[in-house]
């Protein structure tokens, strides 16, 4: 079965996710330096069989564009540009930080409550776990 990976797309670093093969469990994969995003998704996407990116998409809580929000718009067009085989769809992302922060504390590990990294590739996941739940895990499309 095709798999999906979660974006939790910055400017400097990005957290990147990944369902399982049944496409019901999206775990943290890691984090990739964001000027090198394009050519580790092109990696994965050959090693993997990969359906969909699901790109968090960051508004304010009314709605209104965050400081980073045209750059996800830009950075969804170019990778439908690159991977015409892949859908990408946005997925809101308003409360995933604070979602991964809970979770990195419910598990024990306050002291990694500062490792920014930690922090992107857990919301990557939440993204795409809450992208999941709104297919109810049809093959990831």
């Amino acid at each position: 079965m095709a798999k999906a990976i979660g974006i939790d797309f910055g400017l400097k670093r990005t957290g990147i996710a990944i369902t399982d093969d049944l496409c019901i469990i999206a775990s943290p994969l890691t984090v990739v330096d964001s000027t090198k995003l394009m050519q580790f998704l092109s990696d994965l996407i050959a090693k993997e069989n990969i359906s969909t990116l699901v790109l968090g998409y960051p508004t304010r809580l009314d709605g209104s564009d965050s400081h980073i929000t045209e750059n996800v718009r830009i950075l969804k067009s170019e990778l439908e540009k690159n991977f015409i085989t892949v859908s990408v769809v946005l997925q809101d992302e308003r409360y995933s930080s604070a979602e991964s922060m809970k979770a990195i504390h419910k598990a024990g590990k306050k002291k990694q409550l500062k490792d920014k990294g930690l922090i992107d590739k857990v919301s990557a996941a939440i993204i795409l776990q809450d992208y999941l739940e709104t297919l109810n895990n049809v093959n990831c499309k």
